[in-house]
């Protein structure tokens, strides 16, 4: 099984998304036979921005690595995304990251009919920190963002792992990692 690992936070050791992500890893290492670990840390190593020159290919080192990330997203089985809600959406980098893979003629294409997915048989893992508490409501652009964004590529088998309040006291914090930590998904669910 290929396990795509992507983080973006900011906060480094004091992540708690990346700390999740570390056990959703840790997880499927431990109940899965075979696990090949890709890891993209987007934070320490930012991919540019999508502009004008990123898609006539004007700088080649650029190009390369667009389609190293593209390649790494196709071969994965299984992704796990460290998505902390930033300004109650995704951080600027995994948009990067998700402009990268979301590429027509490789995850998606159009049709008469509207677009269809390429992408799909992939199980996917969002680990969702959050300093608030917004499961369901309407200043939550981040879960319903990635949802749409990933079934428009066809993959529509979308998990959450989330904390939440984790701003609110160091307990409500110690509280909404203990929680998702009990909430982890199990490896052998993941048939691709």
């Amino acid at each position: 099984m290929k396990l795509l690992h992507l983080d973006a936070s900011v906060l480094g050791e004091n992540s708690v998304s990346r700390q999740l992500t570390a056990a959703v890893v840790a997880r499927f290492q431990a109940q899965a036979d075979d696990v090949q670990v890709t890891y993209r840390d987007l934070d320490a190593n930012p991919l540019p921005h999508l502009r004008s020159g990123s898609l006539a290919q004007l700088d080649a080192a650029e190009a390369t690595e667009a389609e190293k990330v593209m390649e790494e997203f196709l071969a994965a089985d299984v992704l796990v995304i460290g998505a902390p809600m930033y300004n109650f959406t995704i951080p600027s980098t995994l948009k990067a990251w998700i402009d990268r893979v979301a590429v027509a003629g490789r995850t998606f294409k159009y049709t008469e009919a509207g677009a269809v997915g390429l992408a799909g048989g992939k199980r996917v893992i969002v680990v969702s920190s959050r300093g608030g508490i917004y499961t369901d409501s309407p200043a939550d652009f981040q879960e319903p963002l990635l949802r749409q964004l990933f079934a428009f590529m066809g993959i529509n088998e979308i998990e959450y792992v989330r904390a939440e309040g984790i701003a609110f006291s160091p307990k409500h914090r110690e509280d909404a990692i203990a929680a998702a930590l009990a909430s982890l998904p199990d490896a052998e669910l993941a048939a691709a």
